[in-house]
This record gives C-alpha cells, structure tokens and sequence, in this order.
C-alpha cells in the first residue's frame, strides 16, 4: 500500500512538473505579451516576468516595444515641376497597443513599410525640386503624418521620419551647378559696382579737399613713391613736378637774364683759322675744317657758334 502511495505522489509529482514547464513563460522587459485562449483574446496585456499559460489552450504571442529603425526602399518619381529623382528615407516607429499589432493587422512591420512607400511616392509627386533639396523639415513633418494616420489603427505610433538622400540626373546636376555659377558671378558683379560707387564718392572727397591745397596733392604722390618703392621687383617711373618747370619759366622770364644769343665767344686763334679748330674740351680734341663744316655748316647764317667757356 505504502509503495503505491509513493508511486501515486512521484507520478504526479513528474505531472505538475512537466505540467509548470509546459505552462511557464517568461516575458522580457522590452516585450509584452498577448494571450490567446482558444483563438479568443484572453484577459489583458501580460507584463515583463514570469507569467502562467495553459498547455494546448492558450497561445501567448510576445510583441517588441521598442523604438524600431526601418529604412524605407529608394523611390523613383516626378516632382510637380518634372524631374525625375530618386528618393529614399528612414522611418522610426514603436508599438503602443501590442493588442492592437497582434489583432488589428497580420504583420504591422510588413503594413508600416509599404505605408511608407505609398507616402514617400506621393510626397515627392506633391513637392517641387527646391522643396525637396531645401526645405526637408516641412517634408518630414507631411510624411510622418501621412504614415501615423492609419497606423494608429494598428496600435503603432510612429515616432519620426527623415529623408535621407535625393539622387538627380547627371543633366540636372549640371544644370543646377550653371544656375549657382551664374548667380555668384551676379553677386559678385553686384558687390564690385557697389565697392567702385563708394570708392568713387570718397575719391570726389578728397579730390575737393586737395583742390584747396596744391601741396597736398604732391604729398600724395610721395606717399604712393615711397609705397611702390618698397617693392624691389618693379620698375618706378617719377613723374617730373610741373610746379618746377614753371618755377624755372618765371626766373627764365625775369629781367636781364642772359640768352643764348649774349653769351660772348671766343675768338679762334690766327693759326688755325684756315686749317683747324680747337674745342674747349679736356684733352682738346682737334679735328679738320672738312669735318667742322660737316658738324657745323658755317654758310649758314642761322648756325649759332661754336661757344666757349665763360
């Protein structure tokens, strides 16, 4: 009798064991889990632990929480001002009903995905090329709400979208890069005539300033000397001041200065009067008279003479 009582407990003992192995789960933090009793939602939501289940009866589904980072395919489409681009983006989702993901649809990453597709295509159809090269902000906040729509159905939140790169045609690209060169080569153009009005305004300035002071203007034209002789590879040429030349007209011009004309020469001597003449030079030079009436023709009557030192 007493053998059968022990049989008896060890066999049920091994039942309940096998039984609690059967029936045991353990739900992750992350995860929640979703009960279904006989085809039927059963009860609530589990929570993260260890949780019970029927054997053969129950089936616990266990559905992720977490944020999930799901790149959405390139998509080739024409912008409304017709060009072709190929776009493609990034969605950031989570669950927040897993009830909802398990029963509302049969694959919610499957669903969010070509929800994703569908809305990029049309996003890019509704957009003009500018927009979508410069103005990405407005774009991702149209595109996430085109895809949290019905994925709120779903028991999915969606948390972000963000559209990663723009692909152009080679003949856009060389367009666009056209269009920037022209534009800078305007500014530039622009910046110039402006710099040459006010450099101009400020030259009148001082040209009125040195009007009233002659001398200023030869102060000036030191400074730019000493400015241009500080470079040791270019060559200076120094204007002659026409203040100096006047200066010697008016003494040239006063009276009882000698001319050309006055200065008194001296006679040749006797003996080379037919033969030679003699230059008032260092080393007195002595040439014919052939080549003397060469240099100097003597019929002449206009020819001034030889002069000799004072």
């Amino acid at each position: 009798m007493l053998d059968e009582l022990l049989a008896t407990a060890a066999l049920v003992g091994t039942a309940g064991v096998v039984y609690v192995a059967a029936a045991a789960r353990v739900v992750k933090q992350y995860e929640r889990g979703v009960v279904l009793r006989l085809g039927r939602l059963r009860g609530g939501i589990r929570p993260p632990g260890f949780t019970m289940i029927i054997p053969g009866v129950d089936r616990l589904r266990k559905v992720n929480m977490q944020i999930v980072t799901m790149p959405v395919p390139a998509q080739d489409g024409i912008t409304r001002d017709n060009v072709t681009v190929r776009v493609d983006a990034v969605i950031y989702f989570k669950v927040v009903d897993a009830a909802d993901a398990v029963i509302q649809v049969e694959d919610y990453r499957f669903a969010v995905s070509q929800m994703a597709q569908t809305s990029l295509r049309s996003i890019i159809g509704k957009s003009d090329l500018d927009d979508l090269l410069s103005n990405r902000e407005k774009l991702n906040q149209g595109l996430e709400l085109m895809i949290d729509s019905p994925a709120m159905g779903w028991g999915v939140q969606i948390d972000r979208v963000e559209i990663k790169d723009v692909s152009l045609p080679e003949t856009m690209k060389r367009s666009m890069a056209r269009q920037a060169e022209a534009d800078r080569e305007r500014r530039a153009r622009i910046i110039n005539a402006d710099a040459e009005l006010q450099a101009s305004k400020k030259l009148a300035e001082a040209a009125g300033v040195m009007s009233e002071q002659p001398a200023a203007l030869q102060l000036r034209l030191l400074q730019t000397v000493v400015a241009v002789a500080a470079e040791k590879n270019s060559t200076l040429v120094l204007p002659f001041p026409v203040e100096l030349l006047r200066f010697l007209e008016r003494a040239q011009a006063q009276p009882g200065a000698p001319t050309v004309e006055q200065i008194p020469t001296r006679p040749r001597p006797d003996e080379h009067k037919d033969d030679e003449f003699v230059l008032d030079e260092p080393k007195g030079d002595k040439f014919g008279r052939e080549e003397a009436e060469d240099e100097f023709p003597l019929d002449n009557p206009g020819a001034s003479p030889l002069l000799g030192p004072d």
